[in-house]
């Protein structure tokens, strides 16, 4: 499939750093790049999740040998997408949702870049369509997750992700920076202070070992044990 080195812009960043990095690195396809332009235009099109963020989570993905992927937070399927091409014919991309007017937008993709028959999708609250994997006996056989939906949400998709994924799989989380308010104790907003307890709780759980990005808008990286 075509690539390009045309990239998506990244948060709308003016840091000349961070655009480097991007335009030396991000090889999107032409189906990626044509749906973030369309994401791009949409009034809440800055949901989009950085290039660099999804090219590491595919990368991550290749790099495990995953087959079996959780992406928790579609919105327009960029990461869904990001995902499906990184797998192999026979990988599976469980995607969860609760839009049905913005997963229609990524069906559209996943289909012309044909990965469609790879992607899974579950338009229901995540904790719902996550209790019912786990009830379902799929308990340690998802390989990779990605996380990036409602924030307060974050602790609990965290909890049911771990019975999930296998040992030596991977949980991503997005946003865990929240544009730098995390590290301002002033700042009292509930996805703020959601995501703040959840780092203060991630750096010390043994069940997992971590790495925390300063890519995007702060990505952390739970290996587990």
């Amino acid at each position: 499939m075509a690539t390009t080195k045309q990239s998506l812009k990244s948060y709308g960043t003016k840091d000349p750093l961070v655009k480097y990095t991007v335009e030396h690195s991000i090889r999107h396809t032409d189906v990626q790049k044509k749906l973030g332009e369309e994401t791009l235009k949409m009034e809440r099109g800055m949901m989009l999740g950085a290039p660099e963020v999804l090219q590491l989570n595919q990368n991550l993905i290749r790099s495990i040998k995953a087959k079996k992927v959780l992406d928790v937070g579609v919105f327009t399927g960029a990461s869904a997408l990001s995902a499906a091409l990184a797998l192999p014919g026979d990988g599976e991309v469980h995607a969860l949702d609760t839009s049905k007017e913005f997963t229609d937008i990524g069906k559209k993709y996943w289909k012309e870049a044909g990965v469609s028959h790879k992607v899974h999708l579950y338009i229901a609250p995540a904790s719902e369509t996550l209790q019912k994997f786990i009830d379902e006996g799929q308990k340690n056989t998802f390989d990779f997750a990605f996380v990036d939906a409602d924030k307060e949400g974050y602790d609990k998709y965290y909890e049911q992700c771990l019975v999930l994924i296998r040992s030596g799989g991977i949980i991503a989380f997005d946003n865990t920076l929240q544009n730098g308010k995390v590290a301002d104790a002033e700042e009292k907003s509930p996805h703020v202070v959601a995501i703040r307890k959840l780092n203060e709780k991630l750096k010390d759980d043994s069940r997992i070992e971590i790495s925390f990005l300063k890519i995007g808008d702060g990505l952390t990286l739970c290996f587990k044990k």
